[in-house]
């Protein structure tokens, strides 16, 4: 099964969560994970040039195609938009029985209503979103170890 960690990747906080959570998914679950920190070296962004924004974009979209799932950290005011639109290019893509989990431990209110933990739009595309590390790794143990494709 691979998972497809989507989050911002911006800050060195962000990045050492996220690679911390790619750990403790990988010892608790016999899963792949492609996390897209990992798809590119920064030599291979230097050597694209202006043509980086592009292969990101496209060895990103190439990965979420082939992902069983998707995880997505959806802390902030805000969900990224990067990661939106992995959420919603995944969500218009995806064969049943692919599930997208979010993750939000941010205790802060960030949607359309007044009990809404994200905007609605999120909210509705995720199949579940939890608030704690170990509920994620809960979901993910429940997901089948070899999801056809």
């Amino acid at each position: 099964m691979k998972i497809y960690l989507a989050g911002p990747l911006f800050t060195q906080a962000e990045q050492d969560w996220l690679r911390g959570l790619q750990a403790r998914i990988l010892v608790c679950a016999p899963v792949e994970v492609c996390w897209p920190h990992d798809l590119f070296s920064d030599q291979e962004l230097e050597g694209w040039g202006d043509r980086a924004k592009h292969e990101i974009f496209d060895r990103c979209r190439e990965h979420l195609e082939r992902a069983d799932a998707v995880v997505a950290l959806l802390d902030g005011t805000q969900v990224d938009d990067g990661t939106a639109w992995e959420i919603g290019y995944f969500y218009a893509c995806r064969k049943p029985g692919k599930p997208i989990i979010g993750i939000r431990t941010d205790f802060r209110k960030a949607g359309d209503t007044a009990n809404a933990r994200v905007n609605l739009m999120i909210d509705c595309a995720c199949d579940s979103i939890v608030t704690t590390v170990d509920d994620l790794l809960v979901e993910i143990g429940k997901l089948p170890a070899s999801m056809a494709r």
